[in-house]
């Protein structure tokens, strides 16, 4: 998702998110309806199918890499001992094996938003919202979590909203611009048709 600040970019990550609530229409995520959600299901949702990740990484000041990343999910009720297991091969995968136990004020402004993408897969979401998630990294270490991002979305759906329309055409397959709150451009538009199950099939064999 692409724009100019003021556009909607964010609101809209926030809709997606249960964050804002949208005064009109329908969104819909995987099986949840999100707009008439209550606040309890808006948390379930949030555990179940949502990583976020932020253009500050938000993460605890006083809790290592490692129990920034098990956290959520202890708190979703996953033993400590099977949490802790989970986050350091996620740790391991995004390349901060030796970091582990360091504190976010010890680590780079890159490890910190690694260990930020870490956490939100902990409880192995579907859908994974980046708000701008190299807007305060330079240049190189942009390119480490954009390509970091790119592998996750491998095997799950990632919404980026970004400044950078050149990250944007480099990774993405499918760029959303907005302006004033409204689409004006849309690379690979919504068609209107639900793929059935069996359509779904035939694309991964693709």
């Amino acid at each position: 998702i692409v724009g100019e600040s003021g556009s909607g970019k964010s609101t809209l990550l926030n809709i997606i998110a249960g964050i804002d609530t949208a005064t009109s229409g329908k969104v819909v995520a995987g099986k949840w309806d999100i707009i008439n959600l209550k606040e309890k299901e808006l948390t379930e949702y949030r555990a179940d199918f949502l990583g976020l990740v932020f253009q500050f990484h938000h993460l605890l000041k006083d809790f290592t890499a490692l129990e920034n990343v098990f956290l959520p999910a202890y708190m979703k009720g996953s033993s400590k001992k099977e949490a802790i297991e989970k986050a350091k091969v996620l740790l391991e995968d995004v390349g901060l094996s030796d970091r582990m136990n360091h504190l976010p004020n010890e680590l780079s402004g890159g490890e910190r938003q690694r260990v930020a993408v870490a956490r939100s897969l902990i409880n192995d979401p579907k859908l994974i919202l980046a708000d701008e998630p190299t807007g305060a990294l330079d240049t190189e270490t942009s390119v480490q979590v954009m390509e970091l991002l790119k592998e996750v979305a491998n095997d799950r759906l990632v919404i980026m909203v970004t400044h950078n329309p050149k990250l944007a055409s480099e990774y993405s397959s499918r760029i959303v611009k907005l302006k004033d709150g409204k689409v004006i451009d849309d690379t690979n538009p919504y068609d209107g048709k639900e793929n059935t199950k069996e359509d779904l099939e035939i694309e991964k064999q693709k």
